[in-house]
């Protein structure tokens, strides 16, 4: 209600900041409902103003949109993050693909200023480099009934249902066609980038043009599983718009909330991405040291294997021992430090691990490094930030150091007589 005791008319766009301060918006309740059911912010009803709901953006950035089933006009969510956006995009593709064309700019953002139409931009760029030469061709497994013998009899499925006739046949042959798994993925992220709120009027221009490219490509249907396609020296112009088009399918969402609410986006989810990026760049960093670097390794804290593990990233030296252990958490140390949670997190890995030394890597903090000497345990448990508005030559040489602190760590750990 405003302060004449009118009701305050709803608004169709909302734009937050990652992990900034809640915001009051006049919002319907259905509306309010379903944000706050589908985690996308932190939502409830202002307790001070009817008619209104506080919205707090968490990690995930991006922006989704909320339909009702009446057909009135959706409502958008916003969020951008902290970090600038061609800093998101380094990040997102150096976690892709550390080879890629993400450090040397080559992947272009253009004047985006929030997510969405950046990644939407990125995505248009990269198909058009990859279908610039035409659309990669490949063979298919195809299966048909047919008037004449083309490739193998599929004798089960011929008897199953022709029993004692000779035509039609059941046939299964290669097909060389360009209706492939890499042109289907392509396919199926313009079509979901079309659907979604906030792509601008000259790219989605530019997208349509690049679905009339693969409109003989069979489209992908939602909810499906995707087709699978590994990296081969034919499909190498594809790499990049490939890892790209998977991004946008993986943080895409489309689901129906509760009173026939639709809810339709693209969202990143920060921690992940961060996560990805430090344990993908440490494990480049060690590709030439000799040790072996594995993500997500799991382990058992108990003797009786109850209680399952998984460090971000373990690292095992050339005996094939555990040597280093480290995790990735995307949060700014506070006035009050970071969560001593953490600490105790990662001293459960040491000590499952039989491991000395333990490294807790943050997005941003107050020091670059702080180490703390648990009691009694001889174990020693290293606080790591990164500067993430730093430039990506930056970035990669602090992880470039932090590597060479961890395999120190494990040379000291490989030396040492346990107690």
């Amino acid at each position: 209600m405003s302060a004449g005791g009118a009701p305050v008319p709803a608004v169709d766009s909302v734009h937050l900041v990652e992990h900034a301060a809640a915001v009051s918006v006049p919002l319907a309740d259905t509306i309010g409902r379903a944000l706050a059911a589908g985690r996308i912010v932190d939502a409830a009803p202002d307790p001070y103003l009817p008619g209104r709901w506080s919205l707090r953006a968490g990690s995930r950035v991006g922006a989704v949109a909320v339909s009702t089933p009446d057909g009135g006009e959706p409502v958008t969510v916003r969020i951008t993050p902290k970090v600038p956006i061609a800093r998101l995009f380094f990040l997102l593709g150096h976690s892709l693909d550390p080879k890629g064309p993400w450090r040397d700019g080559l992947v272009s953002v253009a004047e985006h200023r929030e997510v969405l139409p950046a990644l939407a931009h990125a995505v248009e760029r990269q198909m058009d480099r990859a279908l610039r030469q035409g659309l990669l061709q490949g063979y298919r497994a195809a299966e048909e009934t047919a008037l004449v013998v083309r490739g193998r009899i599929r004798e089960a499925e011929q008897m199953r249902r022709r029993f004692s006739m000779t035509l039609p046949v059941e046939v299964t042959y290669d097909e060389f066609t360009t209706d492939i798994a890499e042109n289907r993925i392509l396919r199926a992220a313009v079509e979901n980038l079309l659907r979604l709120p906030g792509v601008p009027r000259e790219v989605r221009g530019r997208l349509l043009r690049q679905r009339a490219r693969l409109a003989d490509v069979t489209r992908t249907v939602r909810g499906q599983p995707l087709p699978d396609w590994a990296p081969t020296r034919l499909n190498f112009r594809y790499h990049h718009a490939l890892h790209l088009a998977h991004a946008v399918l993986d943080g895409a969402s489309a689901e129906h909330a509760p009173g026939g609410l639709r809810v339709d986006g693209f969202l990143f989810d920060m921690n992940k991405l961060f996560e990805d990026f430090v344990t993908v760049a440490l494990r480049e960093a060690f590709r030439d040291t000799g040790h072996t670097a594995r993500l997500q390794d799991a382990h058992h804290l108990d003797t009786a294997a109850a209680i399952r593990m998984k460090p971000d990233l373990v690292l095992y030296g050339v005996d094939g021992a555990p040597c280093a252990v480290a995790d990735a958490k995307y949060k700014a140390e506070k006035r009050g430090g970071y969560p001593d949670a953490d600490l105790y997190q990662m001293l459960a890995y040491c000590t499952a691990l039989g491991l000395r030394e333990g490294h807790l890597v943050y997005a941003k903090g107050n020091a670059s490094h702080a180490a703390h000497q648990v009691r009694h345990a001889g174990i020693l448990l290293h606080q790591h930030a990164l500067d993430l508005d730093q430039e990506p030559a930056a970035l990669l040489a602090d992880i470039a150091a932090l590597a060479r602190r961890m395999t120190d760590t494990g040379t000291r750990a490989a030396n040492t007589p346990r107690v």
